[in-house]
């Protein structure tokens, strides 16, 4: 679809699905929007993987803390969280107040705001540009600042509508942990160029 015909629609809170796996589902084709000082980027995103209330691998394994507070919040807010101390991962509640869990959002594909994306990521284009969870804050301007925003309310950065289903949608463990690793909780577009990760687990 042309940038020039791409009509965003925000999404809401209620057109969110409660249970975690179903959202991880629901947010492949969904679009992150970021309206910055200089312009509006915004990619859909076409790898999420899920993690629950029960997850070992999950940041709300142990409870509650200060840092991970948003993923206990209705579900559509956002977490973000410094990840080995390199790069921010944007990350979106999942459940109900409460609950321990979210969606880490792992790619995303370029839509509107291209050039301000390689701004930030300078030398990087094509699918280098956002095909990985820390490529991809990067490239949209997303950091600290915006853990605990609610993504379903006005603000600059959002959530909007698929603007198309996805071509299909793959399923396999998670990438990059240590724990509960044979859980198939990682969601993908197939044959989408910006998914990461190994080949085999892209089919």
């Amino acid at each position: 679809m042309a940038p020039t015909l791409l009509k965003l629609v925000r999404i809401k809170r209620t057109d969110l699905p409660t249970d975690t796996v179903a959202l991880a589902r629901f947010l492949i084709g969904a679009v992150v929007v970021h309206d910055l000082p200089e312009g509006r980027v915004a990619a859909r995103m076409v790898e999420t993987e899920a993690y629950l209330a029960d997850d070992a691998a999950s940041h709300t394994f142990r409870g509650e803390t200060r840092r991970n507070r948003p993923m206990f919040g209705r579900r559509g807010h956002a977490y973000v969280y410094l990840n080995y101390g390199v790069f921010w991962l944007f990350n979106i509640s999942a459940e109900t107040e409460g609950v321990g869990a979210g969606v880490l959002v792992r790619a995303v594909e370029p839509l509107l705001g291209t050039d301000l994306m390689q701004q930030r990521r300078p030398g990087r284009t094509g699918t280098e540009l956002t095909s990985g969870p820390g490529k991809l804050t990067l490239a949209l301007g997303i950091g600290p600042q915006h853990s605990g925003i609610d993504l379903c309310a006005r603000g600059d950065l959002w959530l909007a509508r698929a603007p198309h289903a996805a071509a299909g949608i793959g399923t396999s463990v998670r990438i990059g942990i240590t724990k509960d690793i044979d859980r198939p909780l990682r969601f993908f577009e197939r044959g989408n160029p910006y998914v990461s990760g190994p080949r085999k687990l892209n089919v």
